[in-house]
């Protein structure tokens, strides 16, 4: 009860949103020691996401209730859900497929008793397909995907997880009503994507790279498969240990069954919908790019965003794709979408933009010392331009978009990630009061490395803290 009578408190700070804006980036930012899985805010792992209390912050110090709420690259949907749960007016967008599912879930108040069930019939069925018909279960498997993604569901799935996933997927996909249909998708997705891999043979989606597993156990101890002795790129993190021991159990992974994850997950995932409702304002969610958003000039009330990390620094589809094979996705057409995301590493029909002067400075730094880092940067802050541009557009006069970066390091050089949008927007026409910071708190966020820092690493490198700017669209 003290939880949910804190998200709808509403903030007394100074008048003027100047100050006020000011007052909320002075304080703290980290949340270190905040609850953050209540509501529907667990439903499934997510890469680099902030903490709810952070949207609500400002949410809460910005808006008052029925006001409209813009996330133009929503991702987990924390700014949504957060928007939602305080009755303001919440628009989300995103072209990534996982970050739609998971959104939409999070905000769709359910029948709570029609869920068990539904949980229960997959359940059933999933087990008694596998009792009857495991030969049409394996017909199927091979029929289900064209030759690339099937070589990737081989590489990343024991085949008798493959039969239970797919078991689970079908039943699933009997389930009439699309909103029960979406919560269990998700669900499924959820026991997949994990820090160590789920059910999957990764050790760590976090990973900038994901590692095999070499050695596959049952739930037993008994060992299903032994390529430890199988030169591989995804074991080179490993070498330092030179005990044979202690480097195979750095290479191990104990399979659990995907129907009991499954069960588990989706009985815990039941019990955040009680903190859900239905409300004045249900969200308005929807594809799109955040450099061309459908929506009105001056018609947003507050933004709060966290855009991706320069260079795919956090790869979202690296780990979206190892769940979104069973959802009907084929690996072409999520390579495809990864094109799309901002920050991405391709350079050829890329729409360059002329910088401000800081920016344009750190990306030729960054060129100089290699001529596509350079490029890469400066796709980026062209972007990320563009993004900029259309908040400017969307926010009515006299309200704040907040912006939540973090730095990449290029050869050697800080991107400078917070100085450069900052500049950046102030250059379209947005005031910059300030720029708050924050300490990650890596172990409580699917990251791709852990808190202890190894200045030797590319990874450790970065990605420790993060720059919450406030852009403010003046009266003019």
């Amino acid at each position: 009860m003290l939880l949910q009578q804190s998200l709808f408190k509403e903030s007394t700070l100074p008048t003027g949103i100047h100050r006020r804006l000011e007052a909320l980036l002075s304080q703290d930012l980290d949340f270190h020691n905040e609850q953050s899985r209540y509501a529907s805010h667990s439903f499934h792992a997510f890469p680099a996401k902030f903490p709810p209390q952070l949207p609500r912050k400002f949410i809460n110090g910005l808006t008052k209730e029925g006001d409209v709420v813009l996330d133009p690259m929503m991702g987990s949907g924390t700014t949504i859900l957060e928007a939602y749960l305080l009755n303001r007016k919440a628009i989300g967008f995103d072209i990534d497929p996982l970050a739609l599912l998971l959104t939409q879930v999070k905000v769709c108040p359910l029948d709570i008793t029609a869920a068990r069930r539904t949980g229960h019939c997959i359940i059933e069925s999933a087990e008694a397909e596998l009792a009857q018909d495991q030969a049409g279960l394996t017909q199927r498997l091979e029929q289900r995907w064209n030759r690339k993604t099937k070589e990737f569901v081989d590489y990343w799935f024991f085949p008798a997880t493959q039969i239970e996933l797919l078991a689970l997927a079908e039943a699933i996909g009997r389930v009439s009503d699309f909103r029960l249909r979406s919560f269990f998708e998700l669900a499924l997705s959820a026991i997949i994507i994990t820090k160590s891999g789920g059910v999957s043979l990764a050790l760590d989606l976090a990973h900038t790279r994901p590692h095999r597993a070499k050695v596959i156990i049952d739930e037993s101890g008994k060992i299903l498969e032994d390529d430890s002795d199988v030169e591989s790129p995804s074991t080179h993190s490993i070498q330092p240990a030179e005990n044979a021991s202690v480097r195979a159990a750095f290479l191990t992974k104990k399979l659990r069954s995907p129907i009991e994850e499954f069960r588990r997950r989706y009985v815990q995932n039941i019990d955040g919908l009680s903190f859900l409702r239905d409300v004045r304002f249900q969200p308005r969610l929807q594809f799109g790019n955040a450099r061309g958003l459908a929506l009105e000039d001056s018609s947003v009330d507050l933004i709060v965003t966290s855009p991706p990390y320069a260079s795919n620094a956090i790869d979202y589809m690296r780990a979206h794709k190892f769940s979104l094979v069973w959802l009907g996705h084929s690996i072409s057409t999520l390579g495809e979408t990864r094109k799309r995301y901002i920050g991405g590493e391709s350079t050829t029909d890329v729409e360059y933009v002329k910088l401000p002067e800081y920016s344009a400075n750190i990306v030729k730094e960054v060129g100089r010392l290699d001529a596509r880092k350079g490029r890469v940067l400066h796709r980026y802050y062209s972007e990320m331009t563009g993004s900029l541009r259309e908040m400017f557009r969307v926010l009515r006069p006299g309200r704040v978009a907040i912006v939540v970066v973090g730095s990449s390091e290029m050869r050697g050089t800080d991107t400078q990630t917070g100085k450069c949008l900052a500049e950046i927007g102030r250059s379209i026409g947005f005031e910059v009061p300030k720029i708050g910071v924050r300490q990650l708190d890596r172990n409580r966020r699917m990251m791709p490395a852990s808190t202890n820092r190894n200045p030797k690493s590319q990874i450790q490198k970065r990605m420790h803290e993060e720059f919450v700017i406030g852009f403010l669209k003046g009266n003019n």
